[in-house]
């Protein structure tokens, strides 16, 4: 029966796995033979599972998915698309009532072959593989280091003469198939080439092979024996000439005993094109599974509905695509194909024309065409009658209540936690950040930055199955779970920081009764910490959960406490931990001032918002004073590092606390040629470095610019080398038109900055006086942007008297304002 020319024996389809010429050859082969049983590549545990195939929510790409019991993490996937010949064959079976059954080596001994693993995921196997089945996991035994593993599709590709194994196969199968009307032919040749590679090099490098190969006759021989010699099996190609080996069944037994085995658990999941292709790092054996998908179901004029696809995505990304465009890229293709000798156009010859007559020339809209249509975000569907662990029911039940359907195609969701539904989606996806699911990462909002809205980046993986499994452990719910997960990562957090970070974890997904245990952990670790930078790294995500309690409804009172503690601890520590630091040490410790100094500004800052009183509000002011008196110490020592001196007058300047003279003393001071250049160097780094935006203070402040530059000339030349590059490190971050500002004012010499000498040469923009008229030139964008409310006097406008006295009272000279050269009429431009 194997070779359909009147043999017996069983009939052996041997396939490549997701191959969509295996796949209709396998079809019409069993539509020929009308086998009683059909044997698949797959492991055992599934047969329960195969009714669910039928069922009308199940949408390929999906995978078997075995993990161990009581340890998920251990897993294997063996992935089916719509285009696999084994589901293919799943499908036949179903449909003509014909058992199924799956006879590789059982995922219980494959996943404790893995011990030493650390995850169930398989190494992926060789590019083009005609045999390797999807479900081995990297935990099978391994190989002798000194055995060469072939890749049989590049063997049988080299030996007809062709350099790329992708384009043999698709020009010896896909192309051609049962063209002669022999649905058995194709089986045959390929089963001969097979044979002929397997006497050439035995295993080929795949020992593990063997023992597959013997569960495999067993399992054959039981089937023969149930349902005789009329019996189908579906398998790799590199498998039948093992299959066809006639050996004992002793000599069977032999190879499986004493294989190690787990409990394991099996169940369907979904899957993605894009898990199916090399590209994203798992090896399915195949670079295209949208192209091979597209051959599978079209059912003729392949590169015609190709290509009318390509042109409906390029038209949705605005490009111009006509169908003269498809007309004369089908017929590029074809001619490429005709001039190689190829018996039709394949996607090296569709890529082509589609680059020269739909891309014109560019790589670019080809990429997108590459990743949406050549690889694909499809992403499969399952029944919800699936196996599945409690978590996966209570996630499936979250999903469909808030509406959030998983996607493969990543996409960006906006939340506003006002709304009752974003928020509750805000708290699952937080949830599920803490126990280790990735399904949506949090990226900047756009247009607002305040504590009511969110934005996620969302991009469902099938690895996440596992994930949600190995969660299964902490609970049968994701709060439960999340709970659970958040006060064992309390008890095991390592550093006072992990616990203030898990703090604000818990209430980002709300988490009450996790909350309290992280709190007194919380408490425990600060009072026994005396490492300032500890203190330093905690006390950024403490405070900003404070800010959370609003929006979200969450109590922090013992987080401000903790808050205000923790402040007082740093500033008490502070100035004699940044004493004789190293440089690599000074500049770590900077950063912490920097997180420390952005702390203390949000601990205060919604009571003055909303205009609190009492003591709790006049308290944390205290906080910000007393915090201003520790930079003002830092500022002084000479102890201290010169970028920590130098980035505490900064922060001073910035606060109001010390005025422009004070601050133009003290680089005075520090510039002077009695302070060595080094540490010089280092201060002026710390005070206009780092994007602070330190480049446009040196612009709007003749006198700090004067400073550095008569500093910067006056440097020996000896020493001039050791801070060149701290110099350059400094403002070379500066925004170029910054820079370009800051080189025309150097390059205008000392004593022509200013407005009044702008004003005697007669440079467009400049006057002695502000001019109130062109400044209410933005009056109508700021109605725009703020609202009549906000911006109407009693008048129903804006007095122009208020941008007068906010000149005024800043202090500055009305000229500071265009001391960049800047014409009036930039201001206006910005405005429209």
């Amino acid at each position: 029966m194997s070779d359909r020319d009147g043999g017996t024996g069983p009939l052996l389809l041997g396939v490549r796995h997701h191959g969509p010429g295996s796949a209709r050859a396998v079809r019409a082969a069993l539509e020929a033979a009308g086998p009683r049983t059909v044997l698949i590549e797959g492991p055992p545990e599934a047969d329960a599972l195969i009714a669910l195939a039928a069922d009308e929510d199940m949408r390929p790409p999906v995978a078997l998915l075995a993990h161990v019991v009581d340890e998920s993490g251990r897993s294997a996937f063996w992935p089916l698309a719509e285009f696999s010949p084994e589901w293919v064959a799943v499908r036949w079976a179903l449909e003509h009532g014909v058992p199924a059954r799956f006879i590789d080596l059982p995922a219980a001994h494959t996943l404790a072959w893995g011990r030493e693993e650390t995850t169930g995921e398989k190494e992926p196997p060789e590019e083009g593989t005609a045999d390797k089945g999807e479900g081995e996991p990297g935990g099978l035994p391994s190989e002798p280091a000194e055995a060469v593993r072939i890749d049989p599709l590049a063997v049988l590709a080299e030996t007809a003469g062709y350099d790329d194994a992708e384009r043999w196969w698709e020009d010896v199968i896909e192309h051609r198939g049962a063209r002669d009307g022999d649905a058995f032919a194709p089986f045959e040749v390929l089963g001969e080439a097979m044979g002929a590679l397997r006497e050439a090099f035995g295993t080929g490098g795949h020992e593990r092979d063997l023992v597959r190969e013997a569960y495999m006759r067993l399992q054959v021989r039981a089937a023969q024996r149930e349902f005789g010699d009329d019996v189908a099996v579906v398998c790799g190609a590199w498998h039948v000439p093992a299959l066809r080996q006639r050996t004992t069944v002793a000599a069977d037994r032999a190879l499986l005993k004493g294989l190690p085995k787990v409990k394991a658990d099996m169940t369907w999941v979904p899957w993605t094109h894009r898990r199916l292709s090399r590209v994203s790092g798992y090896g399915a054996g195949i670079d295209s599974p949208g192209w091979y998908g597209h051959l599978f179901v079209a059912a003729d004029r392949p590169i015609e509905r190709w290509m009318t696809k390509v042109a409906r995505l390029l038209r949705d990304e605005d490009r111009p695509v006509s169908s003269a465009h498809v007309i004369e890229a089908v017929r590029l293709a074809d001619t490429l194909a005709a001039m190689r000798g190829r018996p039709l156009p394949g996607l090296t010859e569709t890529t082509d024309a589609v680059r020269a007559v739909m891309c014109e020339g560019s790589d670019v809209p080809l990429s997108l065409v590459h990743d949406r249509l050549v690889v694909g975000d499809v992403l499969g569907e399952v029944p919800a009658a699936a196996p599945a662990v409690p978590l996966q029911r209570d996630l499936d039940r979250l999903q469909r209540r808030l509406r959030l359907k998983p996607e493969a195609q990543e996409r960006e969701l906006e939340l506003d936690l006002r709304k009752e539904n974003d928020a509750g989606r805000s708290r699952l996806l937080h949830r599920l950040r803490l126990l280790g699911i990735e399904w949506g990462e949090p990226t900047a909002s756009r247009g607002s930055t305040g504590t009511f809205r969110e934005t996620w980046r969302l991009r469902w993986e099938p690895e996440l199955a596992v994930r949600v499994a190995e969660a299964g452990v902490w609970g049968t719910t994701v709060l439960a779970a999340a709970t659970a997960k958040a006060e064992a990562d309390a008890i095991g957090a390592r550093s006072l920081a992990d616990v203030t970070g898990l703090a604000e974890r818990c209430l980002l997904a709300e988490l009450p009764d996790a909350l309290p245990v992280v709190m007194r952990i919380l408490a425990d670790r600060a009072a026994l910490d005396a490492d300032v930078g500890h203190l330093a790294q905690a006390l950024p995500a403490l405070v900003r959960s404070l800010r959370y309690g609003d929006v979200r409804g969450t109590g922090t009172e013992a987080l401000a406490e903790v808050a205000a503690g923790l402040a007082e601890r740093v500033f008490v520590g502070l100035p004699p931990a940044c004493a004789a630091l190293d440089a690599d040490a000074a500049e770590e410790m900077r950063g912490h001032v920097d997180a420390v100094h952005g702390a203390v500004g949000l601990l205060g800052e919604g009571e003055e918002e909303e205009g609190g009183h009492g003591e709790d509000s006049a308290s944390r002011a205290g906080i910000r004073g007393r915090w201003h008196g520790v930079l003002r110490t830092l500022s002084g020592r000479d102890t201290v590092p010169g970028v920590v001196r130098g980035r505490a007058v900064r922060l001073l300047l910035d606060d109001g606390a010390l005025g422009q003279e004070e601050a133009a003393r003290l680089m005075g001071l520090v510039l002077s040629p009695g302070t060595e250049p080094a540490d010089a160097a280092a201060w002026i780094e710390g005070f206009v470095g780092g994007g602070s935006g330190g480049g446009m203070l040196l612009v709007h402040d003749e006198r700090l610019l004067g400073l550095v530059d008569a500093w910067l000339t006056g440097v020996p030349g000896d020493a001039f080398t050791d801070v060149l590059p701290l110099l350059r490190r400094t403002f070379s971050a500066y925004e170029p038109g910054v820079r370009r500002t800051l080189g025309e004012l150097v390059r205008r010499g000392p004593g022509t900055r200013g407005a009044a000498t702008a004003t005697a040469a007669g440079i467009p923009g400049f006057a002695p006086d502000l001019d109130t008229a062109r400044a209410d030139g933005v009056l109508p964008v700021l109605r725009l942007l703020l609202g009549p409310d906000e911006t109407a006097g009693a008048d129903g406008a804006v007095g122009s008297s208020t941008v007068g006295s906010s000149a005024d009272d800043n202090g500055a000279d009305d000229s500071s304002s265009n001391d960049n050269g800047a014409d009036d009429n930039d201001l206006v431009g910005v405005g429209r």
